[in-house]
């Protein structure tokens, strides 16, 4: 599989995406079920042929692209926002769980404590204002979601911070901004979902989650001459 450089991925995936947005702000759903899905597909074919460079990656690559399928399977299932949302749910919780398990392969969890911290700050000030409206039998799975995608964020930041400085400094940066972004889509989506409505909320939480996606997927090494 020849490898998709970021110019050509960007080319495909910013008219996929904001077709995509656009038809969840228009509500043509449509174009929503066919260009969701088709924009991560994107972001997984431009990762399947990185990481195969690094020692480390051949532990790290196969949790990556893991969590890019089980992203995809939560697109599908928040395609229908009610029915679908704790099948969603699951789906990104086993996503963050496996891009957690795979920066826990380069760095020790908690390797560097700030990061941490900051999120939990971040996650318990957010949560105090969303709590009143989470339903009270979504407020366990809603605490687990939370615990893991800060923790992935975190440790997305211990990876960027260690990095500094080496050869994979600039991957490494571009991974702590994925799990920063991250973290921001899904706290749009929890404002939208439990105290909103947030105006414009697809184009935020859309947006920053397909960037999140790239920066992750590019933390991967590119192929050697690609």
């Amino acid at each position: 599989m020849p490898t998709m450089r970021l110019p050509l991925l960007l080319l495909l995936l910013i008219p996929a995406a904001a077709v995509a947005i656009a038809g969840a702000l228009w509500g043509q759903t449509a174009l929503l079920f066919v260009f969701k899905p088709l924009s991560t597909l994107l972001i997984i074919y431009f990762a399947m042929p990185r990481g195969q460079v690094l020692p480390v990656e051949a532990q790290t690559r196969p949790w990556i692209l893991r969590g890019l399928w089980f992203s995809l399977g939560g697109d599908v299932a928040l395609l229908w926002p009610e029915q679908g949302f704790i099948f969603g749910l699951l789906s990104f919780l086993c996503a963050h769980l496996c891009y957690l398990w795979a920066f826990t392969r380069v760095r020790r969890l908690g390797d560097w404590l700030w990061p941490f911290g900051v999120y939990a700050l971040f996650a318990a000030a957010v949560l105090s204002q969303l709590w009143p409206g989470v339903p009270a039998e979504l407020r366990g799975p809603v605490i687990v979601y939370v615990l893991c995608l800060t923790a992935m964020g975190a440790q997305a930041a211990v990876l960027g911070w260690r990095a500094r400085g080496t050869p994979e400094g600039g991957r490494g940066a571009l991974l702590a901004l994925g799990g920063f972004l991250f973290v921001l889509s899904d706290t749009c989506l929890a404002i939208n979902k439990f105290a909103g409505p947030l105006p414009l909320a697809s184009l935020w939480v859309l947006s920053l989650y397909w960037t999140a996606q790239v920066c992750i997927a590019g933390w991967l090494s590119p192929k050697r001459g690609a």
